[in-house]
């Protein structure tokens, strides 16, 4: 394809280091367990469903994330990541655009899927209206802008399913906050870091 009839999103798979990541870790027996979308490689702004505040898992919802700030990078050390890149097309990538930057501009209206997320260990499914953990969240989106097929993620969605897809290249693993500080240019680390 030319440069001009494809562009790329990105989907994050990860695993922080908090303590309740761990914790999951041991339940899903997966490596990673948090899914996040991305529009930009540099990962400057990724969004999903989870904490709102770095020290707090508690109060949680719709989120802007980063490799630069917030929990990303308060856990920087531990942080481990998968970036898959999904070429999409142009229309799909304004779409997407428009659909995560409305969100993020209501993201009061929007909750974490506290109880899905416990059901989901025990293969129960539990949908509620403008709630989502961060794999079903993911898995929507893309679905909504037929960017990836998700038949096969139709139940119970888990950030490492995505790792299986046969849409998705596989351009980075490894340390998050190494990933970040190797992106040229450097970005500056956000003033409320830390």
């Amino acid at each position: 394809m030319s440069g001009t009839s494809h562009k790329e999103i990105y989907l994050v798979i990860s695993q922080t280091g908090t303590w309740l990541s761990r914790l999951l870790a041991v339940i899903t027996k997966a490596g990673y367990n948090h899914a996040s979308i991305s529009l930009d490689p540099q990962l400057r702004d990724m969004y999903s469903f989870g904490r709102r505040h770095a020290y707090n898992p508690i109060i949680a919802g719709f989120v802007k994330e980063s490799p630069y700030f917030g929990t990303f990078f308060r856990f920087r050390r531990e942080a481990r990541c998968v970036i898959l890149r999904i070429t999409v097309t142009p229309e799909q990538h304004e779409q997407l655009r428009e659909f995560l930057t409305e969100m993020y501009r209501n993201k009061e209206q929007y909750h974490y899927n506290f109880l899905g997320l416990v059901l989901a260990a025990f293969d129960v499914v539990y949908r509620r209206e403008n709630h989502y953990y961060c794999s079903e969240f993911c898995r929507d989106a893309l679905e909504l802008f037929s960017i990836l097929d998700t038949g096969s993620y139709e139940g119970i969605v888990k950030p490492v399913d995505f790792l299986e897809s046969e849409q998705v290249q596989i351009v980075y693993t490894g340390s998050m906050w190494k990933y970040a500080m190797q992106c040229e240019p450097p970005l500056r680390v956000h003033a409320n870091a830390g």
